[in-house]
């Protein structure tokens, strides 16, 4: 049985969207979700690039919405359509107006949508022109846990500003090992379900000054809402859950959560959104 709807929470604090991606949304007009967005206290959405044919649209996205950010790069499910074209792509743009981190790159050896040696070759790839582009990254990894620590391994003394493992799956090692070589770590639905102890381990383990928030938007919708499509609206029941599993106060979370994302991205927290 499902759970009792209730309507979205609405903080007296603003809220940063690290992690959707508002060119895979079907059931509301972009319009809509960015208005519905801005209601419950969301000033900053960052939208993500997944494959060669999305990267434009991202920038587009960027160019065409002042509270919209995004990123440029390769998911691994997409590894195999990486070409040299499209590195030279990624490094003209991965610094443009707007253009925050490099991403979403990384393993997935859970579906194996591309061949895991090419995976591996076009992760190191992308991680190299992040550290050429003095750009923080947004990482994916399923099921790869120690090919991901080997190659960060190599890569994050490289990497200045580090970056996030976003919608963080993985095990508890991966996790102390990222956090200790100065990467953030996101959290979205997926703490909601009830049969994500694993994940809740995680997040209880790591600090409040390297978690953000996100909704991975159309995906992972959380409870109470699951069977809809995410939005970023939805980033209050996210937020409330934080706060329950770390055991601290909403406020707090709020905080350090908007703080950690601006550190992350290179903004200002003087700076007004635009």
């Amino acid at each position: 049985m499902s759970r009792k709807k209730r309507d979205i929470p609405v903080f007296d604090y603003p809220i940063v969207e690290t992690h959707c991606h508002l060119d895979y949304l079907k059931d509301a007009e972009l319009v809509e979700v960015l208005a519905n967005a801005q209601a419950i206290g969301v000033e900053r959405v960052v939208t993500i690039a997944v494959s060669p044919d999305n990267l434009e649209r991202v920038r587009e996205l960027v160019a065409d919405h002042e509270t919209v950010y995004g990123t440029q790069g390769i998911h691994p499910h997409d590894a195999e359509k990486y070409l040299p074209e499209t590195g030279v792509e990624i490094r003209q743009h991965g610094r443009g107006k707007g253009i925050v981190a490099i991403g979403e790159i990384g393993l997935d050896y859970f579906y194996d949508h591309a061949d895991r040696a090419v995976q591996r070759r076009v992760f190191a790839e992308q991680l190299a022109i992040a550290c050429e582009l003095d750009q923080p990254v947004v990482i994916h990894t399923r099921e790869a846990d120690a090919d991901t620590q080997a190659i960060l391994k190599e890569y994050a003394p490289q990497l200045a500003r580090k970056g996030v493992i976003h919608s963080f799956t993985s095990g508890l090692p991966l996790a102390e090992f990222c956090l200790k070589q100065g990467f953030m770590l996101g959290f979205n639905g997926i703490i909601t379900f009830n049969k994500a102890e694993n994940v809740r381990e995680v997040l209880a383990a790591t600090p409040l000054n390297q978690l953000v928030v996100e909704t991975d938007s159309p995906y992972l919708t959380p409870a109470p809402y699951r069977g809809r499509e995410n939005e970023p609206k939805y980033l209050p029941f996210i937020i409330e859950k934080v706060a329950d599993v770390k055991g601290v106060s909403v406020s707090e979370v709020l905080q350090h959560s908007r703080e950690n994302a601006y550190r992350l991205f290179g903004w200002s927290l003087t700076a007004q959104a635009g």
